[in-house]
């Protein structure tokens, strides 16, 4: 009979309070500030949007920048409780403590505009940091639990399920959310309650099992070259902006494809009247929204699933649901104003194959912490973790201004309604919808097939083999 410790696979436990952490209660906070925020801090607080959009500047700039700050602090130091474990157990009660002050209008607030700003500006900022400040370890934990491929994409298909599911929950259903618990902060503050159940439970269930020790000198920002001197880690950045772009396109650009194209050709303006129009054009939004926002579900929820099991690796998962997005959204730019109908269920099902590009290249993290382990022999999980959210939200920044600038560009005028849009207009609102997103998915897919990490993936199997047999030699001495 053999002696050798068996294989300690990932407890359930550990899968559920992996994907309901940042995904559960944490995802809700922020499906709702990303929707209703700029609304609420505008009527309960009193700021113009004239400010607002100065604070989410500064605040967004800040955010990007802290990313790559936190993964180096993540990585250098060594609590008693764990290096990425640590964080989970007081991040969140941060979390708390911020969705209070956030939606809350204390009263020393009141009849300074500059007063306003300064505590709207803080305390947004700060929810920014706490986010990036629990992000980074929960993505980092991963590849420190289990080096076992198919294990590392079941939690990220779960986790990307949990997403989809509370991020539709929180962003459809708010408003009748808030009239149950009374106003926002108790609504967020409940949110962050389930998000330290989450975290608590994902601290009590995990191990680092796979943390290289630290040696003398090797922590400050020095850790960020041993990144950026591979010249393989450069498209896979650039692949993490372009998912980011892609998935933000696909959802900003749908409402205004939906009011100012498709509403327009539902309306008959010779036998409707005012009240029929208005009704035409709210269903229009509502109807096409509803098949964008269910086919984000499924595509999380179902269809990634499906393609880690059917395809086995990320970039390989990548490469088919890109060639998909390509087709669709290309047959949609050209024949999507045919018919209402046809245009919704093509949407589903270019939604359906495209959504999962966001979380897909999470995988795509663990590969990356693997080649740099092999490379460096170093463990740089939470620095790889926030460049892969720097990059991130550099696409983010990409879509918020360069929707915008095309649709200016193209002579597009909200002032002018559905039915006052020159030609360019309507044209550019149909190539932001599918034609950049297009292009977009086609630049994923050719890094994807000239993937520059795959041709290491025999020596990180191998790497990985020994690492396992060294952890479990440990494990059976320390028996």
């Amino acid at each position: 009979m053999s002696n050798q410790p068996k294989k300690k696979g990932l407890s359930k436990a550990f899968v559920w309070f992996h994907a309901t952490s940042v995904n559960g209660g944490a995802m809700a906070i922020a499906a709702t500030i990303a929707s209703y925020f700029t609304l609420y801090v505008q009527e309960e607080i009193g700021i113009t949007a004239a400010q607002l959009s100065v604070i989410l500047f500064i605040c967004t700039l800040w955010d990007a920048i802290n990313d790559p700050m936190m993964g180096v602090i993540c990585d250098t130091m060594n609590p008693r409780w764990g290096r990425y474990r640590t964080w989970f157990t007081f991040t969140p009660i941060f979390l708390l403590v911020d969705m209070f002050l956030l939606f809350s209008n204390p009263g020393f607030i009141q009849g300074s505009a500059t007063t306003k700003c300064i505590y709207v500006c803080v305390t947004y900022m700060f929810y920014g940091m706490i986010v990036t400040a629990y992000t980074m370890p929960q993505m980092a934990i991963l590849p420190a639990m289990t080096l076992d491929d198919q294990e590392r994409n079941d939690v990220v298909a779960k986790g990307a399920g949990v997403c989809a599911l509370m991020f539709t929950i929180a962003s459809t259903f708010s408003t009748q959310l808030v009239q149950i618990f009374g106003n926002y902060r108790n609504l967020m503050c409940t949110y962050a309650v389930f998000a330290i159940i989450s975290f608590w439970g994902l601290y009590k269930t995990s191990e680092e099992r796979y943390v290289t020790p630290k040696a003398a000198g090797e922590g400050g920002l020095k850790q960020l070259v041993y990144v950026f001197r591979h010249k393989e880690i450069w498209p896979v950045m650039l692949v993490w902006c372009l998912a980011s772009i892609s998935y933000g396109f696909m959802f900003t650009s749908s409402v205004y494809y939906a009011q100012y194209i498709l509403a327009g050709q539902r309306v008959d303006f010779a036998t409707m009247d005012e009240a029929t129009i208005g009704a035409t054009i709210g269903g229009t939004i509502s109807t096409y929204m509803g098949f964008i926002s269910m086919g984000a579900l499924f595509s999380m929820m179902v269809l990634m699933p499906i393609f880690l099991k059917k395809f086995k690796t990320g970039y390989k998962s990548l490469i088919v649901s890109q060639i998909l997005t390509v087709v669709c959204y290309l047959v949609l730019y050209f024949t999507g104003r045919m018919n209402f109908m046809y245009c919704c269920v093509l949407s589903f099902i270019a939604t359906l194959v495209g959504a999962m590009v966001n979380a897909l290249v999470n995988v795509l993290v663990n590969d990356t912490i693997d080649f740099i382990i092999l490379k460096e022999g170093k463990q740089l999980n939470g620095v790889i973790s926030s460049v892969k959210g720097f990059a991130q939200k550099c696409g983010t920044t990409v879509v918020s201004s360069g929707m915008l600038a095309i649709l200016a560009i193209c002579g597009f005028d909200a002032q002018s309604g559905p039915f006052g849009q020159s030609e360019t207009a309507v044209m550019g609102t149909n190539m932001v919808r599918f034609l950049i997103p297009a292009i977009v998915s086609a630049v994923i897919l050719v890094i994807m097939i000239f993937y520059p990490l795959k041709k290491y993936f025999p020596e990180i199997a191998e790497m990985k083999a020994k690492m396992a047999a060294e952890h479990a030699a440990n494990e059976g001495n320390a028996q």
